[in-house]
């Protein structure tokens, strides 16, 4: 590792997605916190060197937290904490547990003093009614030398085969400007357009260079009901039932659903059912179960390793736990290749104030070296 290396902990921290991403921009990881204790399983896994703290965040004490970092300095805390709670005046209700976390992620800020911080949240972050919220949180960092900036990112724009937003601030205490990544895919680069990957894409190759596929269970995958996979069995690539017109476009009669279309609410369900993925395209949103989306043509479920893939984790990196606590993990997770953009923009903000802070430095060399020059020859007497 260089030693302009920027090191990082990573709070409410998962399976570590963004961790990952982070380590593939050259980052290094230095600590994982959660309370869940297969998703710090699988954090420890896939980060080798990295410490973790299992257990809840308002018992990991100053102590605790000088011993696990071990005296390295720690250049970057970034994490997922809940932000909803903190949007009352002030320091918001000190009831509400969001408020109490949310402050918990301030407090080891302020202890290791960062030169950067990422937050990353849900995009209802920046609805109107959460402005109070969003106000308070750049107010707080503020308190302790931050800037802040916000910016809604879309992870098919970086390279992952997933459509999934989140909103991310970034913050720095050091004399340089907040910059956000480029977009890099599904957008227009040099006058020609840079396709988003997709599905298929994703798909093409699951093992890694050693031919292991993890946490692909096929198996667990397959519909248990008979009716459940002759239904799924007529649904083309792409499409669901969301509509009654999907319904008799789809289903036999015996194959129904039995619902009653119009007095359901908007005449339509909420999500779509026998929701087949579409090779073409990038994934929706990964959830934290199993039952949103079905495989693009074979009559069965996803399994974590084609959900993983979606999110861009690498084919090396396993998931602990049952497997409902696997599509949790890989659910909640921010993708990888969204976090490498942030993590790789890190990189770039901290060269640039490295450079600032060095040429201020040889000014002021400068500065002196002339002074002593003068000096030395105000004193210099002919004889």
């Amino acid at each position: 590792m260089s030693k302009n290396t920027l090191n990082f902990i990573d709070v409410f921290a998962g399976a570590g997605g963004l961790s990952c991403g982070l380590e593939m921009a050259g980052l290094k990881c230095l600590l994982g916190v959660d309370h869940d204790k297969y998703a710090m399983e699988t954090f420890a896994k896939n980060h080798k060197y990295a410490q973790t703290y299992c257990g809840d965040i308002r018992k990991l004490t100053k102590k605790v937290l000088l011993e696990k970092l071990d005296g390295n300095p720690v250049h970057v805390v970034v994490g997922g904490p809940p932000c909803q709670g903190f949007s009352t005046v002030g320091l918001g209700n000190p009831d509400d547990m969001r408020n109490a976390l949310f402050l918990e992620f301030i407090r080891i800020v302020k202890t290791t003093q960062p030169y950067f911080v990422v937050v990353e949240n849900v995009t209802g972050l920046l609805a109107k009614k959460n402005e109070k919220t969003l106000q308070n949180i750049f107010k707080k960092f503020k308190t302790l030398g931050y800037d802040m900036d916000v910016q809604v990112m879309s992870s098919q724009n970086y390279g992952v085969p997933e459509k999934r937003r989140r909103t991310i601030l970034i913050g720095t205490r050091v004399q340089t400007d907040i910059n956000f990544p480029k977009l890099t895919h599904d957008t227009i680069i040099a006058k020609t357009f840079r396709n988003a990957v997709t599905v298929g894409d994703a798909l093409e190759n699951l093992a890694t260079k050693n031919g292991i596929t993890y946490n692909h269970d096929l198996e667990l995958a397959q519909l248990k009901s008979k009716i459940e996979k002759r239904r799924l069995a007529r649904i083309p690539e792409g499409k669901g039932i969301r509509y009654e017109a999907d319904e008799k476009k789809y289903f036999t009669p015996s194959l129904k659903l039995g619902v009653d279309w119009v007095n359901l609410r908007e005449n339509r369900f909420r999500q779509t059912k026998y929701q087949r993925l579409d090779r073409n395209k990038p994934s929706p949103t990964i959830m934290t179960h199993r039952h949103s989306y079905f495989h693009p043509v074979e009559d069965r479920y996803l399994t974590q390793r084609e959900a993983a893939a979606f999110q861009s984790f690498p084919n090396t990196f396993q998931f602990m736990g049952p497997l409902s606590a696997q599509w949790r993990q890989i659910g909640n997770a921010v993708p990888p290749l969204m976090a490498r953009a942030i993590g790789k923009t890190l990189v770039n903000m901290h060269k640039i104030y490295l450079n600032k802070r060095d040429s201020k430095s040889i000014t002021k060399s400068n500065t002196k070296q002339k002074i002593r020059n003068v000096r030395e020859k105000a004193f210099v007497y002919k004889k």
